[in-house]
């Protein structure tokens, strides 16, 4: 089967690369839009657009994987109303395992300012995790810095107070921030850090079967 996994950088070649070693059956194609990149300051009709824009080289595709969570908290809908006869299978930040996970009651969501602003997360989270504390540190720059090589120099100080506050569950709301997953598992090991490509890998073997 083939497979299409769009990002606007480095998170949706990372996410092609684990799910190709978790599903190898299969053949992936990725469209990465770079010269649009970051789309998380962008207003929601300019991510619909460009979105849109971007994933016509992969509407060949059995499914499409959109690899980014301010794509899919913004534009997952008008994509699949306006190609019907393609699956698509978005990246959301995970609300709910977070919720149930959580023994303080109190999680940190890292993502973009259009996911943090979107209809989408505000349902979750009113479904969800009503009750929940959750704290969005400013990770503006994070995005691009990883692409341009620089996520050695990120910074995560808010993060870090949020922890020290009582956080117990990191929630990775961006695919870019897998590149940094390793270094916020050794710098806060008292926290679980959830991001979905193991559930996406199982939707698709789902789908296949």
């Amino acid at each position: 089967m083939k497979i299409g996994v769009f990002d606007t950088g480095t998170g949706g070649e990372l996410v092609a690369k684990r799910l190709k070693k978790l599903l190898p059956q299969h053949s992936y194609i990725t469209a990465i839009d770079r010269e649009h990149a970051p789309y998380g300051n962008r207003s929601s009709e300019e991510i619909i657009t460009l979105t849109d824009t971007a994933i016509q080289p992969l509407l060949s595709c059995s499914i499409i994987i959109l690899a980014c969570n301010t794509a899919t908290t913004i534009a997952i809908q008008p994509l699949r109303q306006r190609y019907s006869d393609v699956r698509f299978i978005g990246f959301e930040p995970m609300i709910k395992p977070a919720a149930t996970l959580t023994k303080s009651r109190h999680i940190t969501l890292l993502a973009t300012n259009a996911t943090k602003h979107s209809q989408r997360l505000r349902a979750l989270i009113s479904e969800y995790a009503t009750g929940v504390r959750i704290d969005t540190p400013d990770t503006r720059a994070w995005a691009q810095m990883i692409d341009q090589g620089l996520a050695d120099d990120i910074v995560p100080d808010e993060v870090s107070a949020s922890v020290a506050d009582g956080s117990d569950v990191i929630v990775l709301g961006c695919t870019h921030y897998l590149a940094i997953k390793r270094r916020l598992q050794r710098l806060f090991p008292q926290c679980r850090i959830l991001e979905p490509t193991a559930i996406i890998a199982k939707r698709i073997s789902d789908f296949a079967s």
